[in-house]
């Protein structure tokens, strides 16, 4: 497959800077969100760093973190917790495999948290690693300064769904619905907060990445996640919100397949409809597709839709999750 490149600024100075903005109740990228109290949504520099969203959730005598991050990613979400409360992280929660969400792992079990995560992350990271790590060090100058040869798996994992974590203060449950974004897909849900935490299952923008995913299984997994009730909703990419951003991750995915698979029994070729990147005089074409999605899913449409509509329709036609077939 092609790898996801993320360009990383150089030096430290401004990893530093970031890390001490104030707490806001105006997240963007770099800054800080009180949600509810005893909650922070840590909006990540998706753009410039590559960094997914941290939350940080207090308990009564410790702090849970979900996702890793990146390395860089994982320093300024230290420091921020650290700036936050005096509580130690003792768990840091991987939504899932991915660089940007648990490459991160060996910062925060240096700080002496324990990394916790689904099976089937640890299983994802079996099927993919240690190449896509490899990748990685060859480009981020964070993930090359670990000097290690493979990512580092989540400490412990469960395969009982929900995992529960709870103490005088607060109850924190760990969901895995099934397979969306990819095999290990977890959730995090504080059922007397209404708190959703969801990953790459769920996402506010154009962020979705499906080469790994279930594209005909996405929608099943959100509504699953939709019958926790949740009100406020903390995705793995783009801003907090609420029960909007799963019904427009369900809409996106659905209206998706439709259209590709339409398309498919329309008689139209692959190569018509979604044609790849090409350099033409030296001079490079970016990818573009044919296919039309309504207006109410423009949040999540961007630059990725050709390569979307590419996987949707492998999977279709090839009868099996995107992410079983060889990429």
């Amino acid at each position: 497959m092609k790898q996801l490149r993320w360009l990383m600024l150089s030096g430290f100075a401004l990893l530093a800077a970031m890390a001490f903005l104030a707490t806001r109740t105006d997240a963007e990228p770099g800054q800080v969100k009180l949600i509810v109290p005893g909650v922070w949504f840590c909006e990540g520099d998706l753009a410039n760093l590559g960094h997914s969203n941290n939350i940080i959730i207090e308990m009564k005598d410790y702090l849970i973190v979900v996702d890793a991050n990146f390395p860089s990613g994982a320093k300024l979400t230290l420091e921020t917790a650290r700036r936050i409360s005096s509580k130690p992280v003792k768990y840091v929660f991987d939504t899932h495999h991915h660089g940007d969400h648990a490459y991160g792992n060996p910062i925060w079990t240096k700080a002496g948290a324990t990394t916790l995560a689904y099976v089937g992350v640890a299983d994802e990271m079996k099927r993919y690693e240690p190449a896509r790590w490899k990748t990685a060090a060859k480009e981020r100058p964070d993930v090359a300064e670990l000097h290690l040869d493979a990512p580092e798996p989540p400490q412990q994992t469960f395969d009982k769904s929900p995992f529960i974590l709870k103490d005088g203060s607060r109850e924190v449950r760990f969901y895995f619905f099934g397979w969306a974004h990819t095999r290990g897909d977890g959730f995090v849900y504080l059922p007397k907060e209404q708190v959703l935490c969801t990953g790459d299952a769920a996402v506010n923008g154009p962020h979705n990445f499906t080469a790994d995913g279930n594209v005909g299984n996405w929608p099943k997994v959100v509504r699953a996640a939709q019958g926790l009730g949740a009100r406020y909703i903390l995705p793995g990419h783009g801003a907090s919100g609420g029960p909007e951003i799963l019904d427009g991750q369900v809409r996106f995915m659905t209206e998706l397949h439709k259209a590709v698979d339409a398309a498919i029994k329309d008689g139209k070729k692959l190569e018509e409809v979604a044609p790849p990147a090409a350099t033409v005089a030296g001079k490079v074409v970016p990818a573009k597709t044919t296919i039309a999605l309504p207006d109410s899913v423009q949040n999540w449409m961007g630059p990725s839709l050709p390569a979307q509509v590419r996987d949707t329709w492998q999977e279709i036609v090839q009868k099996k999750p995107r992410g079983d077939i060889p990429h």
